[in-house]
């Protein structure tokens, strides 16, 4: 268990996605590419979203 990610860790992982995702998404030309570069960053928005529920929910559980 200690070579896993901690939940935190994947978070901020998913939110620098989304934002290089964003980037991408701002810089090429093609509206196709584009849309597919602004459909990854959504996902990794919810997945960071879900991160921060589970987390909320490990602090819980410690207290």
């Amino acid at each position: 268990m200690a070579d896993e990610p901690i939940t935190e860790e994947l978070k901020l992982t998913q939110i620098e996605r989304e934002r290089a995702e964003r980037r991408r998404a701002r810089t090429v030309p093609d509206d196709d590419e584009a849309a597919q570069h602004e459909r990854r960053a959504d996902k990794a928005r919810y997945l960071a979203e879900k991160l921060e529920q589970r987390a909320e929910s490990e602090r819980n559980q410690q207290d």
